[in-house]
């Protein structure tokens, strides 16, 4: 029987050999990455999403002294990518974006400007002009790294009722109603002061949440009241050794579908830390995977959970790792696959 392969995508820093967005297709019976290629070229990509029905691709992106998100078609058998337009503003690109499952808003967290962008979309995926920008403000302790805001994620909650911004800079996780592109603040969690909040994912049950923060690198376990889209802590946890001295920042964090385990990525520490979820909704750990590499800055789950490809900053490279459903803990199959300056990965949705 033939395994059908998967493609995927990796966005990327273009300050050195980097060319733009790359596909790469991941064959689960030879279990191995192949065929990575330029998809599109463009500055900058270094946040990619694709939509539900596979047939969009949004991405961040940087256009000489101005910035925001470009639109693409996708072709779903061969993986290439047709740019549809792009919606720029003067100022830097920003860091993360996002569309909901019925493809009407996209959202992107600009991290220099400590903003918030929300973007209707038109029925061929293109992009409408910001509907929405919401500047944040207020700052954190620490002097280097939260001296302004720096909104560093926005993504949907589970029922897309709201968005959900998390600011890296003043240490909080806000919530937005939004609609026809116009975001309305509805509710703010300071976390704590100096940990620099940085990516958010929610629990398939809807009621818990997980925020990775780069500065203290830990994991935040928060309670989600869908209802009023309220957030509280449940705990923090470190995801590096306790003995660990040296620099690291926390990176991304995904879970698996089943809600059984949460993955945190390390750059520094250079690993994935692996959690099990509690009934109570906190982590206990159940490892640490070295990820082969130089800052992890992202990872990705494959459509049928069984591996996972980490993308390794700084070394320019993939690696790839099986992972046990059972246990968490994943084992590595193939590394050092060459892509320049990797931030993002992502796959086609099954």
């Amino acid at each position: 029987m033939e395994h059908s392969k998967f493609i995927g995508y990796v966005g990327t820093y273009t300050k050195g050999a980097s060319e733009g967005i790359y596909t790469f297709t991941l064959d689960p019976g030879k279990k191995q990455i192949e065929n990575v290629k330029v998809a599109a070229k463009l500055d900058n990509p270094t946040y990619v999403n694709i939509t539900k029905d596979n047939r969009n691709l949004y991405a961040v992106v940087k256009e000489g002294g101005q910035g925001g998100v470009a639109a693409f078609s996708v072709n779903a058998e061969t993986g290439e990518l047709i740019e549809l337009n792009r919606q720029l503003s003067d100022g830097a690109s920003p860091c993360h974006v996002s569309v909901d499952a019925a493809k009407q808003t996209v959202v992107s967290a600009n991290y220099h400007k400590g903003t918030v962008s929300a973007y209707t979309v038109n029925d061929d995926g293109s992009l409408q002009q910001a509907a929405s920008v919401i500047h944040h403000t207020g700052s954190g302790p620490n002097r280097e790294r939260q001296e302004k805001s720096h909104v560093h994620f926005t993504g949907f909650t589970p029922d897309e009722k709201y968005v959900v911004a998390v600011d890296l800079g003043n240490d909080t996780v806000t919530t937005y109603a939004h609609g026809n592109g116009k975001l309305t603040e509805a509710a703010v969690l300071s976390v704590r002061p100096g940990s620099g909040p940085r990516h958010l994912a929610f629990h398939p049950n809807r009621k818990f949440a997980y925020v990775m923060t780069e500065l203290s690198n830990e994991v935040i376990a928060l309670e989600f009241d869908e209802a009023s889209g309220t957030f509280k802590e449940l705990q923090y946890i470190s995801a590096i050794p306790e003995d660990f001295t040296e620099n690291s920042q926390g990176s991304a964090i995904h879970l698996s579908s089943d809600g059984r385990f949460v993955y945190a990525g390390n750059r520094g520490h250079d690993s994935i830390a692996v959690f099990a979820v509690k009934e109570d909704g906190k982590l206990s750990l159940v490892e640490y995977t070295p990820t082969e590499g130089n800052w992890p800055r992202d990872f990705v789950l494959d459509p049928t959970e069984q591996f996972v490809v980490v993308s390794n900053q700084n070394s320019g490279t993939l690696v790839l790792y099986a992972r046990d459903a059972e246990t968490g803990k994943l084992t590595l199959l193939q590394k050092d696959i060459p892509v320049p300056d990797p931030v993002c990965v992502k796959f086609l949705h099954a």
